[in-house]
């Protein structure tokens, strides 16, 4: 067997260079760019490896792990999982760092490599600079902390363990029915250690994404029971998404008339202009999708993961709505006590559309009148102003409509992701971009970058609030470093104002979520609202900012934007509490059982007989 002598570090970067993965006969590189925040445990390891060239992988520097990561994770998801960026770090708080974005990505069905540094194999120098001691176990690690929110973890102790670790590691990152975070752990020392490596393992390897077909038995069983609907509803998922399913979708709403709505995942695959489309569903849904889905007798549900945010919390659809899940995923194929269709997005409702020749959804004309009465609803939202100063909704409009088709919107956390999902017109199919498995904040700064990096020729803007730009914006620089101009959306609300709308609405006072001063008089978070100029935040790091609190200030910087070469920050002075409210939806949430303030009182009355119109699983 033909050998090279490589260290494990080395070997691991020419495996990652000759990674290929093929679609419907298209053939394309798993990895072009590399992350990397180094530190002692990798700067000299996987580090050096980088650095002495042998690969034709572009090392991207990142400024925070984590954001880094989440970077990683919204370049994954603009890909449509097709293109991956692995993330290196060092030991320790480097590792740990990333720890949050690989909940992110598992969430979201999301496939990233993470490639922390660890401690010492051999325990020689033990305890190392910041290696954390378990007293019950030299062997553990604080990179066990990743095997909770990864679909894979391997930690790399010997150099030849290598090979079994990093095709496992693919063989996860490749599956969409499977995959997610993957953690190869990899103790400093053995980075640096050499090892005689097949020439075969390292050689050119194609990940076939071969499509999984419906059985036939599969396919006549959902398709006998949407026939007997009379109101039926689908819902399109991320999946359809992922598996490039947008026509076959837009055939089967043709040929069967069956209105449809949309996850956060799935929004904008069909125009919404589409007749038939309903909007967001669920917590953050619109009127129309949530009315017609309370009249609903049959959900076809095609890849998605049925969330509570989606089936508001197993409110929205009655005891007796049969539920259709189609589904690449068994685990959630079978949410709802669905009947389940386990196959690819595309290839599932292809086969359904032709088993279903000559049906027709008997709730067309509900789903058109409610369409029209919402769009109206939406429309006034998107233009109605106020007095008292520029409110979130007219804002997110103004944006909205400046905004040309092929650019791409991202969101992630907070009242914007609400507003959006109910209001937001995506352009082109895939310029609607919402991380909200998770709801991670700091995913839109910082995933900003990754969708970006993933669609260069495509303008992309960022919404988020004030409170998600203090928590992390590190990659902001990194745009910068890389010449890249992003629109960075920052809705300054003075503080987290869709957790202080939460606990108003359920019967809490404001406490803890307005950025306020504490006031000497009272000991509280009571005194004045704390005057934060993010836009000179910006300017420091280099970026073109602009200070927004009119609406005309905010039109002539998306124009002035424009001829910019670099990333630009719009910092915007909305109204606290002017987003939108819910429609004929409801979202379980822990409210105190007991209680001396009335109001918290009431509320748990009305989660105690909210539950008691819920499915139960």
């Amino acid at each position: 067997m033909e050998t090279i002598r490589l260290t494990m570090a080395q070997a691991l970067v020419r495996f990652l260079d000759a990674q290929y993965v093929e679609l419907d006969g298209r053939e394309s590189r798993f990895v072009n760019n590399i992350f990397g925040v180094f530190g002692h445990g990798c700067v000299v390891g996987v580090g050096q490896a980088l650095q002495q060239g042998g690969h034709s992988i572009r090392f991207l520097q990142g400024k925070n792990e984590q954001n880094m990561a989440l970077a990683a994770t919204a370049f994954a998801k603009q890909k449509n999982r097709l293109e991956i960026i692995p993330c290196v770090s060092s030991i320790g708080p480097g590792a740990m760092n990333m720890v949050t974005a690989a909940g992110c990505a598992t969430a979201n069905r999301i496939p990233l490599l993470l490639l922390p540094g660890d401690t010492f194999a051999c325990r020689q120098p033990d305890p190392v600079l910041q290696q954390a001691e378990f007293f019950h176990s030299f062997g553990q690690t604080v990179t066990d902390a990743f095997r909770g929110v990864c679909h894979y973890f391997d930690r790399i102790e010997r150099p030849e363990q290598l090979m079994t670790a990093a095709i496992h590691a693919m063989r996860v990152l490749t599956d969409p029915a499977d995959t997610g975070a993957v953690c190869l752990a990899m103790p400093q020392d053995v980075e640096g250690e050499a090892y005689d490596y097949p020439v075969s393992f390292l050689r050119k390897r194609v990940w076939h994404l071969d499509r999984r077909i419906p059985t036939a038995a599969q396919t006549e069983r959902a398709a006998e029971i949407i026939r007997g609907a009379k109101n039926p509803l689908l819902i399109c998922g991320g999946g359809v998404r992922y598996s490039y399913a947008g026509d076959a979708l837009a055939e089967f709403i043709e040929k069967t008339g069956i209105p449809f709505s949309e996850t956060q995942a799935g929004k904008g695959t069909l125009p919404w202009t589409h007749p038939l489309n309903l909007g967001g569903i669920g917590v953050t849904g619109t009127q129309s999708a949530n009315r017609i889905a309370k009249d609903a007798d049959v959900i076809v549900a095609v890849g998605t993961r049925l969330t509570d945010f989606t089936t508001s919390s197993k409110w929205l659809f009655g005891e007796n709505t049969k539920v259709v899940s189609l589904n690449i995923c068994p685990f959630d194929a079978v949410k709802m006590d669905a009947e389940p269709m386990i196959c690819d997005a595309r290839e599932g409702l292809t086969a359904l559309t032709a088993a279903l020749d000559g049906y027709r959804a008997g709730n067309i004309p509900a789903a058109e009148k409610e369409r029209a009465e919402w769009l109206a609803i939406a429309d006034d939202w998107y233009h109605k102003e106020d007095p008292r100063g520029l409110t979130q909704t007219r804002a997110l409009g103004i944006i909205n409509e400046f905004m040309k088709p092929s650019d791409v919107a991202v969101g992630s956390a907070g009242s914007l992701p609400g507003d959006m999902q109910r209001l937001f017109r995506p352009g082109d199919r895939d310029t609607y971009h919402m991380e909200y498995g998770f709801s991670n904040m700091g995913y839109e700064t910082n995933g900003a970058l990754g969708v970006k990096l993933a669609c260069p020729d495509s303008e992309v803007y960022t919404f988020f609030g004030d409170g998600t730009y203090l928590m992390a914006h590190s990659e902001l620089v990194t745009c910068l470093q890389e010449g890249l101009r992003v629109h960075f959306c920052l809705f300054d609300n003075s503080g987290w104002g869709c957790i202080e709308n939460l606990q108003n609405n359920q019967g809490g006072d404001t406490f803890g979520t307005v950025f306020r001063f504490r006031d000497p008089k009272t000991g509280e978070l009571d005194g004045a609202i704390m005057p934060l100029d993010f836009a000179k935040n910006a300017e420091g790091y280099g970026l073109k900012a602009y200070s927004i609190h009119t609406e005309e200030e905010l039109k002539a910087a998306l124009v002035d934007a424009l001829k910019q070469d670099k990333p630009v920050l719009y910092d915007i002075k909305v109204l606290p509490g002017s987003m939108t409210p819910g429609y004929e939806s409801w979202w379980r949430v822990g409210v105190a059982e007991v209680s001396e303030q009335p109001r918290v009182r009431e509320a748990y009355d009305s989660l105690v007989d909210h539950v008691k119109d819920t499915r139960k699983f």
